[in-house]
């Protein structure tokens, strides 16, 4: 077996360097595009609600009543939209998206209250169920948090005589953007290796210069890696840039050994590397490759534990995320950046990324002289 000619390497990535750098397009993709895609994900991808629309009805009209709307109200959460002694107001608001929450309090609310026991109704769009469920959750502890603070100025004991005490590790104050926005980093990361490395091939065929490469000296080794090694680099760059753009922006903390992150970040690229080449590979023109492209993004996403947790995926589901390098990747950039762990726990996602980095990219070179003869 012949070893790969440096020399020649060093050439084709040269010419693969002023390939991607001549064009003023082509640029602002790999560089520009990244940081305004981390920006507008960033504020986006964001399950918090603040201000959320809310109709009141309030039927009992005293000081206690008031007051549990002030605290609604004083959260940041709600925002009281309209008001009305009408129930059949407050369903007009929901109808017609006027309002996402709606919040009746009955007749006799503070007499009840002051007995010992009361209830309010809460209505919710259940159209907009992500925003509803996160509504009603914020919703159950405020009125949780104003009963047990009205039990303490009675000098009775709330419901139970047990008061609830709760924390969270690693996101104090449970912002999304805090979960969200390392995950959106592995995204970017990927989209871009797919986008440079899908159209390497297919680009060369349709400029007509593929056969030029096929008749020179370079094997299908050397030519796979000099279109390999230069989008590394750039995803490696675009990878330091939108992680500090994450840190110092968004403020989100970074608690582990950033060389920890920085060897997920090479074996991760090199995995969306060998994916995009396998993509261009099977590919005959550019449209197919765009085409190849999202249809195997949209699922990794879906399938990373980005949107939905994979725990609550079917059986089946879950055993095929295992191939999948998103999946692995979040689970590093996530740890590193919040929990501040290292490879001690993470070393098996960091196995799978190598083994699938490693049997993608020889899936590729073999694939590649069939697609030079299709």
């Amino acid at each position: 077996m012949t070893l790969p000619s440096p020399m020649r390497i060093r050439e084709m990535v040269r010419k693969e360097f002023r390939q991607l750098f001549r064009d003023p397009r082509t640029r602002a993709v790999i560089f520009v595009a990244p940081v305004i895609q981390l920006l507008m994900f960033g504020y986006a991808v964001n399950t918090d609600i603040r201000e959320t629309a809310t109709f009141l009805i309030d039927h009992d009209r005293t000081l206690e009543s008031r007051k549990l709307v002030d605290a609604f109200r004083a959260t940041g959460y709600f925002e009281v939209v309209g008001r009305s002694e009408r129930p059949l107001d407050l369903v007009r608001a929901l109808d017609h998206g006027d309002a996402l929450v709606g919040i009746e309090i009955p007749k006799g609310f503070a007499r009840d209250l002051a007995a010992g026991g009361t209830s309010i109704q809460l209505i919710l769009d259940g159209a907009e169920s992500n925003s509803a469920t996160v509504a009603q959750g914020y919703a159950q502890r405020i009125v949780q948090r104003f009963a047990l603070e009205r039990a303490r100025q009675r000098g009775a004991l709330p419901s139970g005589g047990i008061e609830l005490r709760t924390r969270a590790w690693y996101n104090p104050n449970l912002e999304s953007r805090v979960y969200n926005v390392p995950a959106v980093v592995g995204v970017i990361i990927m989209l871009m290796c797919l986008l440079l490395t899908s159209l390497a091939v297919v680009r060369e065929r349709e400029f007509g210069t593929l056969d030029q490469l096929v008749v020179s000296p370079l094997t299908h080794q050397e030519l796979m890696l000099s279109k390999t090694l230069p989008v590394a680099v750039v995803g490696v760059i675009d990878l330091t840039a939108i992680a500090l753009i994450a840190v110092f922006w968004f403020d989100i903390p970074i608690r582990g050994f950033p060389p920890t992150l920085f060897l997920a970040a090479l074996l991760y690229i090199l995995s969306g590397l060998a994916v995009g080449l396998l993509i261009s590979t099977i590919s005959r023109t550019q449209q197919e490759a765009f085409m190849s492209m999202f249809l195997f993004l949209q699922p990794a996403i879906i399938l990373s534990g980005f949107f939905y947790p994979i725990e609550s995926m079917p059986s089946v589901f879950r055993w095929v995320t295992l191939l999948n390098p998103v999946r692995h990747f979040l689970e590093i950039i996530r740890a590193v950046f919040l929990k501040g762990e290292g490879l001690a726990t993470l070393w098996p996602q960091y196995v799978a990324l190598a083994i699938i980095a490693v049997a993608v990219l020889r899936l590729a070179v073999a694939r590649f002289p069939k697609s030079i003869a299709a």
